[in-house]
């Protein structure tokens, strides 16, 4: 768990600008939360912040995937990394998506099993825990992946998996605190 002192403080509305805290106020009225201190946080750095929104919001909301999917591998990934702030987020966003209340606890369980899940979001989960154990999609799963996914999903997957894996890393590297509900 990420102990209870961020590194770096969320930013003020002097701090991160009127933009950066304007999009942080809109995200949290639309998430039900706090403004969002992951926005808060990275906003401290704008011109990096700008960049790793446009590239995140490419794959989520953006992207190929379903929002169903997409969430399925985040919250997979934020399970597998410990991310306590990405899970409190992705619980919630998970659950707009169409994931229940049973599917995100097997995904955290790895219950790859549990029969809410489609063949496709099977082999997401598998892609996701081989990516995070191998850094690497094996011949076998690149060909099983080959089937229901096409070309530019199956480069989204990696990217995904690559990205929140990161966003892990980053979140709690600074210490990043879970948003607290409106």
């Amino acid at each position: 768990m990420t102990p209870a002192v961020p590194r770096v403080t969320p930013g003020t509305w002097r701090e991160v600008g009127p933009f950066v805290a304007a999009f942080a106020r809109l995200a949290g009225r639309v998430q039900g939360t706090e403004p969002p201190a992951v926005f808060l946080t990275l906003g401290r750095h704008r011109r990096l912040f700008w960049g790793w929104l446009h590239f995140a919001g490419r794959l989520m909301p953006g992207g190929r995937l379903s929002r169903r999917e997409s969430e399925l591998v985040i919250i997979r990934v934020a399970s597998r990394r410990d991310s306590a702030y990405e899970l409190t987020q992705h619980r919630r966003l998970g659950r707009r998506a169409g994931l229940s209340v049973p599917d995100v606890a097997a995904i955290e369980a790895s219950d790859d099993a549990h029969t809410g899940f489609t063949p496709r979001e099977r082999l997401l989960l598998r892609a996701a825990d081989e990516l995070l154990s191998d850094q690497d999609l094996s011949d076998g799963l690149w060909a099983d992946l080959n089937g229901p996914f096409d070309e530019r999903e199956r480069i989204e997957i990696v990217m995904l998996v690559g990205h929140y894996a990161m966003l892990a890393t980053a979140l709690h590297a600074l210490r990043v605190q879970p948003d607290r509900p409106r």
